[in-house]
């Protein structure tokens, strides 16, 4: 199964931001930066973004929103965009963040994943890399090695235990997970269903990657474990990748062939699982009954994909 080649990027990938990561540990290089009036601060609220009625992007100048920076749980530098710097503020201490002057007469604050498909793409990009690092600091307050409280260095983008004995130092974390389109070489696939998902949608298998494992062999256990079928790794064919910061993956897409066959669905994982054909999936009802994945998800991408081959 030959390779994909050069597949346009998946939504929230795509940063347009010059991250810099070789200026992050120069303290008075970053506090220029940081001080300059036309920086632009991206406040982040429990994971929410400060969205407009028009479903877009909130971004504010440090000449009008300095003062969040005076009261933000954690500051994060995200990277320069024509040489202007961008920094994350985790403001989820706030109740009522919209009560703030400057943030109230903005917008409201939402969860991107309920306007992302709809909006600007590198906006949308870079506020799932401003959530994605605020989820991390959120949690790991802690060293994991000494229980020490833990202290932001490096522009946000590590942090060292306060324990001068330990000193550790943790980096975000990002869980690889792998997501597949699992096929017949033909005109048919197999989709899921997990309950917990909104009525009618299915979507493609997915599951995360354990230690000691290759992204092909985590493809087809994953696979095996949750419908039944086996999978050779030379089946295997990656397809691309996607930031999934909901709330700390990376989604490794491949697509994946077996053989047509009867399906034995875990229990434990999957609600039900069936195989689709091409014409079926063109013309889902897309309703509570049936429902493909969402727009902005790679699982989408994978079908559509898919779909286009036949």
């Amino acid at each position: 199964m030959p390779p994909r080649k050069h597949p346009a990027p998946n939504f929230y990938a795509g940063v347009p931001l010059d991250r810099a990561d070789q200026r992050r540990a120069d303290t008075d290089y970053i506090d220029r930066l940081v001080n300059d009036p036309a920086c632009v601060i991206v406040p982040v609220w429990r994971t929410k973004h400060l969205i407009t009625a028009e479903a877009e992007a909130v971004w504010l100048r440090r000449s009008e929103a300095g003062h969040l920076l005076e009261t933000a749980r954690v500051s994060l530098f995200l990277g320069l965009r024509e040489e202007t710097a961008y920094l994350a503020v985790d403001l989820s201490h706030l109740e009522e963040p919209e009560q703030d002057p400057v943030l109230g007469n903005r917008g409201s604050f939402q969860d991107l994943r309920a306007v992302g498909p709809i909006m600007d793409r590198r906006d949308s990009a870079i506020l799932a890399y401003a959530r994605g690092l605020a989820h991390w600091h959120a949690r790991h307050g802690f060293c994991g090695v000494c229980g020490s409280a833990t202290l932001s260095e490096k522009a946000g983008h590590q942090r060292r235990c306060s324990d001068p004995d330990c000193a550790a130092v943790h980096f975000p974390r990002t869980d690889p997970a792998v997501i597949m389109l699992v096929h017949d070489g033909g005109d048919r696939c197999v989709l899921g269903r997990q309950p917990i998902w909104p009525p009618g949608m299915h979507s493609t298998l997915a599951g995360f990657v354990e230690p000691g494992e290759s992204l092909e062999e985590a493809v087809a256990r994953e696979i095996q474990e949750e419908v039944g079928l086996k999978v050779a790794v030379e089946d295997v064919a990656y397809h691309s990748s996607q930031p999934w910061p909901f709330p700390s993956s990376i989604m490794l897409g491949f697509h994946a062939r077996a053989d047509f066959g009867a399906l034995n669905t875990a229990d434990d994982e999957l609600e039900s699982a069936a195989w689709f054909t091409r014409a079926a999936l063109r013309a889902s009802p897309e309703n509570e009954r049936f429902k493909l994945p969402r727009r902005d998800s790679i699982a989408w991408r994978l079908i559509e994909d898919w779909l286009a081959e036949g």
